[in-house]
């Protein structure tokens, strides 16, 4: 049998770049003469830009200062033990970086037993432990304090969470068995699951505590003293800890039945990891805790093997590395200050991008439109959510005054654009018209004013064919709802220059979005391919397949909604219009269905009504069955997935060649940020992979064996 410190070693051995960990082990006199404390501080010798993390070397240092302060605590030399973080970082769990390289299951096993070894050991002292999460804490940084007696949190503390699931992978390090136990499985379930299928939603320092995980908080400034007299008065017994009963009866298993059901809302049952933690806390319900931490090792080394996981943190990467670093972004020195911004339109797209400059770059926007009462509404609308951000006490009064006094509303173009920097259009999706607006601001504006357009399928290059500087237009191209979806289409024309493509970045950079740089190729990158995997399902059910075998088709790819429901969400009329831009470019591929069209014309919403009798759930319109023509084809659930992910992975080959982006890399990111495709499935091209579908269509993968796949 191996002991831990071989097995650290075996895992270090594999991953030579691990930045290590260091636990500092120093002592003091507690207040109030409770007696002499060991504190163990972890820190990696960098500022808190780079979070303390857990390798096999880092886990391995840690249990050498265990080691340390268990024989202190056996000799009497010690009344307890505390750990906690370098400034602003408490530690932010295992490192990912390592996960990737192994290549093995007993490798990955080590992994999750080594963590378990070492954070048992802070359990089993023969003095009291102490947790005080003075920073952000992930993972196994949550986990490693859940082994201890107590725990106190910083007031100040911005980010905490269990993120395993989201990432395709398990709290593995007593998350999923210690949790439940110690605040109930309905508390656990929410922040293992929920939260982390929420997009990774972080808890405050205060829902810490308040949940119970933390048994004691206090204020950011003065934490750490103030927790170590809270420890004195602990362990001189002036201070009593109550942790309610944990209900181990039926609360227990509608808990987890209920994350049963959002795990199903969420990944459809197309990503294993949130169900594997699910398994985990209902077998924790005994209290047997040695029993789950074996399962959590289990699982963990599953997941580590499997395609969701090296998915999973395929896509993080994307969105923590990729999305700061813009593939073909020209040199951010080029780029020209933006110090007032000009919106053409005032109807709710165009509204809610005035809003979106406004908050970020807080700097003077004014609207125009074609009559006041339009533009008397959309400056209005700013108002209101100002409003609504004063009312919920994200913003403060003078801030909402300022904000309030930076949007105004013009007529006049030359009034309002002669000295405006960055005008974006944000009018009716129609060359003319758009062409004719270039035109007049082109007049009005500054000679270095960047005409942007929010396009979402015209050519950029062809808006900005007529002017006489064409090298000013770049595509600015947001996803509805601006205020949530990160992507922002940045759109080379054919001659815009560096300096306006640099322009372009920089101000995506202050307005928070993940800018993705794309040649002008119809409908970019998400509409495309979104046009054709919808495309497609809408071409199976014109042959003859029912709408619901065809939606439940792609249920296996875990989407955040079924085709159909997205549909409605984007409009009817617009996917019809992108359809027909697209037809227009690609006849061969892209067909315009006569059943859209048709559900077009008669003016309905979408295919389904929702019913109160029927819990809202989504079934098909009397009047649209009425309007189907369907031919006689009808296809399996596995046909028709089949003929869809075949149309996405050619779609999607195609656009590489015709270079609409640098890498496969960033239309996963595309997909991921501004169509919200699960993390599980890295966006959408290590699936394909994963599925054989690439090498079928294209005679390759998207990615090399080890991207996004355990390496070979």
């Amino acid at each position: 049998m191996s002991t831990t410190a071989e097995l650290l070693k075996g895992a270090a051995e594999l991953f030579p770049d691990e930045v290590v960990t260091s636990p500092h082990v120093r002592h003091f006199e507690l207040p109030a003469n409770a007696g002499r404390f060991a504190l163990i501080t972890l820190d990696n010798g960098f500022d808190h830009t780079k979070p303390t993390t857990f390798g096999p070397q880092s886990l391995a240092n840690l249990n050498t200062a265990i080691d340390q302060v268990e024989a202190e605590a056996a000799n009497g030399e010690i009344v307890g033990v505390g750990i906690t973080g370098k400034p602003f970082i408490f530690a932010v769990g295992a490192d990912l970086k390592g996960v990737e390289l192994l290549k093995k299951h007993d490798e990955a096993l080590a992994i999750g037993k080594g963590g378990h070894d070492v954070f048992k050991r802070l359990a089993a002292l023969a003095v009291p432990t102490f947790a005080y999460y003075n920073g952000a804490a992930m993972g196994g940084g949550v986990e490693v304090g859940l082994h201890c007696s107590y725990r106190t949190v910083s007031k100040a503390l911005p980010a905490f969470s269990l993120p395993e699931v989201f990432l395709g992978l398990v709290p593995g390090w007593g998350g999923c068995a210690i949790l439940p136990n110690l605040i109930g499985a309905e508390k656990a379930v929410s922040v293992i699951i929920e939260n982390s299928l929420n997009q990774n939603r972080q808890l405050k320092g205060k829902q810490v505590f308040e949940l119970g995980i933390a048994d004691a908080i206090f204020e950011g400034a003065d934490f750490l003293e103030q927790s170590l007299i809270w420890t004195a008065g602990v362990l001189n017994g002036s201070v009593t800890v109550e942790r309610p009963e944990v209900d181990r009866g039926e609360a227990w298993d509608q808990a987890v039945a209920k994350g049963r059901a959002i795990a199903d809302s969420k990944v459809h049952g197309a990503a294993p990891a949130a169900y594997r933690a699910l398994a985990i806390i209902e077998a924790a319900k005994d209290g047997d805790l040695q029993k789950g931490f074996d399962a959590e090792d289990q699982a963990l080394a599953d997941l580590i093997m499997g395609g969701e996981l090296r998915s999973g943190i395929y896509a993080f990467n994307l969105v923590q590395k990729r999305a700061k670093r813009p593939a073909g972004a020209p040199d951010k020195n080029l780029a020209r200050p933006v110090t007032k911004v000009g919106v053409v339109g005032a109807g709710l797209m165009a509204s809610q991008l005035a809003l979106l400059f406004l908050r970020r770059l807080e700097v003077p926007v004014v609207l125009t439109d074609i009559d006041q009462e339009r533009i008397d509404k959309g400056v209005g609308y700013v108002h209101g959510e100002i409003d609504k951000l004063l009312g919920k006490g994200r913003i403060n009064q003078d801030k909402a005054n300022r904000l309030k006094g930076l949007v105004t509303g013009v007529l006049d173009k030359a009034a309002g654009f002669a000295d405006a920097d960055f005008i974006i259009e944000a009018v009716f999706e129609e060359m003319g018209v758009k062409q004719q607006v270039f035109a007049e601001v082109e007049a009005v504006a500054p000679a270095h004013a960047i005409l942007a357009t929010n396009t979402s399928s015209l050519s950029v290059s062809e808006m900005a064919s007529k002017l006489q500087h064409p090298e000013r237009v770049v595509g600015f191209h947001f996803f509805n709802p601006v205020a949530i979806l990160p992507l922002l289409e940045i759109v080379r024309g054919e001659k815009t220059d560096d300096a306006s493509l640099a322009t372009a970045f920089g101000v995506a950079k202050k307005l928070k979005k993940t800018a993705v740089l794309t040649k002008d190729a119809p409908a970019f990158v998400v509409n495309r391919i979104l046009t054709r995997f919808m495309g497609e399902i809408q071409n199976i059910i014109d042959e003859g397949t029912p709408v619901a075998v065809a939606e439940k088709a792609v249920e296996p790819l875990g989407l955040p909604m079924s085709p159909l429901v997205l549909l409605e969400l984007v409009g009817p009329a617009i996917g019809l219009h992108v359809s027909e831009t697209l037809n227009r470019a690609f006849p061969e591929r892209f067909k315009v269905s006569p059943n859209l069209k048709a559900v077009v014309e008669a003016g309905k919403r979408g295919f389904y009504v929702y019913k109160p009798e029927n819990g809202f759930k989504p079934e098909l319109d009397p009047e649209v069955a009425a309007l189907l023509k369907q031919g006689d084809v009808v296809l399996t659930e596995e046909q028709a997935r089949d003929r869809v992910l075949d149309a996405v992975a050619q779609e999607i080959g195609l656009m590489l060649e015709e270079g609409v982006v640098a890498e496969a890399q960033d239309i996963d990111l595309c997909l991921i940020t501004g169509a919200g495709w699960p993390f599980h499935l890295g966006g959408i091209t290590p699936y394909l992979d994963r599925e054989g579908v690439s090498e079928r269509v294209n005679g390759k993968r998207f990615l090399a064996q080890g991207v996004a796949s355990v390496p070979a």
